[in-house]
């Protein structure tokens, strides 16, 4: 819970995925289909403008009976990001993930994006960190554990 989010980025990779806020809906959708994610950064050159969700999806475009194929993400897009930079620890992206009630956390730093962290890769990482302590005090219980 205490390693730095850059030590998850370089367990998991830095790849983003990211849609223009001019694309539309049904391209970002099957774009999140293909890549198997579950939120597309929306991006104009290197600058995050917002970010595209299952959430927006549901709340912006079926609950309002907008048509995917002419609705522009940049139309339905959630505005207010939360960044974080990479020297946040895990337990602290917990914290903000929970609290903020979101599941993906761009990485920024000097405002160059490097990556983003969902709350999947966050569980991933505790649960494998948690494994990890629970083997080790099992060798030490069992004196296996290498001297």
């Amino acid at each position: 819970m205490e390693n730095p989010l850059s030590d998850v980025l370089r367990h998991k990779g830095s790849h983003v995925s990211h849609v223009a806020p001019d694309s539309t809906v049904q391209d970002a959708v099957r774009q999140m289909n293909r890549e198997r994610v579950g939120a597309l950064l929306v991006m104009v050159g290197d600058t995050i403008v917002g970010i595209f969700t299952e959430r927006d999806l549901l709340s912006r475009v079926v609950a309002e009976d907008r048509s995917p194929g002419k609705t522009l993400v940049g139309d339905v897009m959630t505005t207010e990001i939360v960044a974080v930079k990479p020297t946040r620890t895990v337990g602290e992206a917990m914290q903000i993930v929970s609290e903020k009630r979101i599941r993906h956390l761009p990485v920024v730093e000097d405002g160059c994006l490097l990556g983003i962290i969902s709350a999947g890769d966050l569980t991933r990482w505790t649960v494998a960190e948690k494994e990890g302590l629970i083997h080790s005090l099992m060798d030490y219980i069992q004196g296996t554990y290498p001297a």
